[in-house]
């Protein structure tokens, strides 16, 4: 037996906690019968667990990508927000993004099936560093970068300090350990800046610049590479 949410992302669906949000919609079925339950417990040999008109088993075959995300696509396994990273990889194994990264910005994303993986990748206690490049309307004031290594209340959630580094020319880098929605936009839009260009370029040990991928281009990782 296990949770519903950990077989969905076994199964390749969504990271756990997407997992969760497929469930309080209504978008699962368990023998036929819809479940919003969070927590159900399923037996992942004799119970039949549908998704979108189809059956689903758990994959054995995990799959770890690396992904030059350019701006206008989605960081979903959805398309009804339009085009979506997927787009851009095409292998047999259902995939997923893991984590956030918004339409309007680029760089390293992480595609996986691997749901162990995603959640220590995502989960705020594991404390993933993720590191982008940020370029602002203008010039960083050292003043707020106090306030970011403080740590924000930002959608009524404490977040952790952030690291900040910055240049001349309103370029700055930022690591944060979180990744609620378009976190660094929501924190930069608080100190009255505008972002003008956002790049991940690091989650984990893993780093944009070493994978040599030019955007739009992905290829295959280890595990070990990032965590």
């Amino acid at each position: 037996m296990m949770r519903l949410n950990k077989f969905l992302a076994l199964a390749g669906i969504a990271s756990r906690r997407k997992a969760d949000e497929y469930i309080a919609s209504g978008k699962i079925k368990i023998n036929k019968k819809i479940i919003k339950e969070l927590g159900t417990q399923v037996d992942e040999f004799d119970d039949k667990i549908e998704y979108d008109g189809e059956i689903l088993k758990i994959q054995t075959n995990k799959v770890y990508i690396a992904l030059n995300k350019p701006v206008g696509y989605v960081s979903s396994a959805n398309s009804s927000q339009g085009k979506t990273v997927l787009d851009l990889i095409k292998i047999e194994e259902r995939i997923y993004p893991v984590g956030r990264l918004d339409k309007d910005s680029r760089g390293l994303i992480i595609i996986s099936n691997d749901g162990d993986f995603a959640y220590e990748l995502t989960h705020a206690k594991f404390e993933c560093e993720k590191e982008y490049a940020v370029r602002l309307d203008r010039d960083f004031n050292i003043k707020d970068a106090k306030i970011l290594e403080k740590g924000m209340i930002i959608d009524g959630i404490r977040l952790q300090p952030a690291k900040v580094t910055y240049n001349k020319n309103g370029e700055v880098k930022l690591i944060i350990k979180e990744g609620i929605n378009r976190q660094i936009r929501k924190m930069m839009g608080y100190l009255d800046y505008r972002v003008l260009d956002l790049q991940r370029i690091r989650i984990g040990k893993l780093k944009l610049n070493e994978l040599k991928l030019k955007e739009g281009e992905w290829k295959y990782i280890n595990k070990g590479d990032v965590i």
